[in-house]
């Protein structure tokens, strides 16, 4: 991975760990363990499925960057559907509260997008190689 895409992680993971802990310790005050149990699980789907995300984006596009407009709304779809998935089958559960697992989720997926879109603004990542120009000389001649 190279380190630009690591750099837009980690700027993406902290605050939205950071952001869960906050969740989490107001859940755990204003409802009690459930409410702990269900920020807590918010915010590890939201930076597993998140990180991944740009993991795959990674490697999709590693050997055909002219892709990265369609896989990068391929990824960003398929962890929505994923994340759609996982509030389906938890829509009844008692494990924890779904009210704050629901505003965790949505809070911590809106700080993530923010943050990795800051990251790859900041990252300066080329969409043209400028040391691959056609018009510098090769191999010594002059043009």
């Amino acid at each position: 991975m190279p380190s630009h895409d690591a750099r837009i992680i980690r700027g993406a993971a902290i605050p939205t760990a950071v952001a869960g802990l906050i969740a989490a310790v107001i859940a755990f005050a204003v409802v009690g363990a459930k409410g702990l149990i269900g920020a807590v699980f918010a915010t590890l789907l939201v930076m597993a499925f998140f990180s991944f995300g740009q993991v795959a984006l990674d490697r999709l596009t590693r050997n055909n960057p002219q892709i990265m407009m369609a896989a990068a709304l391929l990824v960003y779809t398929t962890q929505i559907l994923l994340v759609a998935v996982v509030l389906a089958v938890f829509k009844h559960t008692t494990l924890f509260d779904t009210k704050v697992f629901g505003f965790t989720l949505l809070g911590c997926a809106l700080i993530w997008t923010g943050f990795q879109v800051r990251g790859a603004m900041k990252a300066k990542i080329y969409y043209v190689d400028p040391e691959s120009r056609d018009d510098k000389p090769k191999s010594g001649r002059q043009p």
